[in-house]
C-alpha cells in the first residue's frame, strides 16, 4: 500500500502536522505543543546547498546523538545510573516543553506573558534566552548536556517571531550585546523571510523527504520507548512517558503531584502512532 505522503502527494509540513494532532499534540497546549526536528545542521555558509547531504542534520539520531562524543556521554549516562537517578534514561531533559515553546517564541505575545509566568514573573537572564539560531543549534546538537531540544512549526512558516517588533527589553548578554531580533544564518542575508523560505524547502527537500522517516520513528513510532529507544540512544526519563504510567495507581498523593509537576515543567513524549 502506498500512502499519499510517499506518493509525495501532501507536503512533509502537512505530515507532520498530521502526525503530531494524531499523536494528541495541539497548539491549545504549551505542553504537548507540535514538535518538528531540526533539519539542517549548516547555520554558517553564505549560501545553503540542499543537495549536499552535509547540510543536513542526521535525522536517524535523536538530537543527544549528533556527535559521536555526545552520543558516548549519554550512553555512558545510561550505562551508569547515578545513585540520585530514580531511573535509567539517556536524557533527564526533553525535546518538546511549555518553556521550549514560549522561548522560541517569547517575542510574541501570549508567549512573552507564558515564558515570564514560567519564569517567575521576568524574562531569563538574557545569555540563556533565544537569541540565534546557529547558537540554539550547537546547544542542542553538541554542547549542552542538558538542552537536547527539537523546533516548533513556527521555524518553518512565521517569520514574525524571529523579531522583537514589540520592542520588548529583553535584556543585555554578558558581551555586551542587547537582545533584539533574532540572530539568522548567514545564508539568510539578516532576512526572517528569506531564513522561512529557505528553512521549508530545506524541510521539503529531498534529502529531507528521504530520511524523515527515521525521525518519525523515533518521537512517534517504535523507536519511541522500549529495546528499540535504548538501541536508538532515545529514553528519557520514565515520566516523560505520561500515556505509559498510571497515575491512578499511584496513592501517594505527593508522588503523584510531583510526577504531575515534572511532566508539566518538563515535557511529554507524544503517544506512539
Amino acid at each position: 500500500v502506498s500512502f499519499p505522503w510517499q506518493k509525495r502527494e501532501i507536503s512533509n509540513f502537512d505530515y507532520l502536522m498530521y502526525l503530531n494532532t494524531l499523536a494528541g499534540r495541539s497548539y491549545n497546549d504549551y505542553m504537548q505543543y507540535p514538535v518538528f526536528p531540526w533539519v539542517l545542521a549548516d547555520y554558517h555558509s553564505k549560501t545553503l546547498n540542499l543537495t549536499n547531504p552535509h547540510t543536513f542534520r542526521d535525522l536517524s539520531k535523536p538530537m543527544g546523538a549528533q556527535t559521536v562524543e555526545r552520543k558516548r556521554k549519554f550512553i555512558q549516562r545510561y550505562n551508569e545510573v547515578e545513585k540520585n537517578l530514580s531511573a535509567r534514561c539517556h536524557y533527564c531533559t526533553h525535546y518538546s516543553s511549555a518553556i521550549i515553546v514560549a522561548s522560541y517564541l517569547v517575542r510574541l505575545e501570549p508567549f512573552t506573558q507564558t515564558f515570564c509566568s514560567l519564569q517567575g514573573g521576568s524574562f531569563d537572564v538574557a545569555d540563556r534566552m533565544f537569541h540565534s539560531v546557529k547558537s540554539t543549534w550547537e546547544s542542542a546538537s553538541r554542547d549542552n548536556m542538558s538542552d537536547v531540544r527539537e523546533l516548533v512549526p513556527e521555524f518553518f512558516y512565521l517569520p514574525e517571531f524571529l523579531t522583537n517588533a514589540n520592542h520588548f527589553e529583553l535584556g543585555c548578554m554578558q558581551d555586551g550585546t542587547v537582545l533584539g531580533d533574532v540572530q539568522l544564518p548567514p545564508w539568510a542575508d539578516g532576512d526572517p523571510h528569506k531564513f522561512i523560505l529557505l528553512h521549508r524547502q530545506a524541510l521539503e527537500s529531498d534529502y529531507v523527504s528521504a530520511h524523515l522517516h527515521h525521525w518519525i520513528d523515533l518521537i512517534f513510532g517504535n523507536k519511541q520507548h522500549g529495546s528499540a529507544a535504548v538501541e536508538a540512544v532515545n529514553t528519557y526519563h520514565p515520566y516523560f512517558y505520561g500515556d505509559k504510567m498510571d497515575l491512578n495507581n499511584v496513592k501517594d498523593p505527593l508522588i503523584k503531584s510531583t510526577i504531575l509537576g515534572f511532566i508539566s515543567n518538563f515535557g511529554q513524549i507524544p503517544k506512539q502512532v
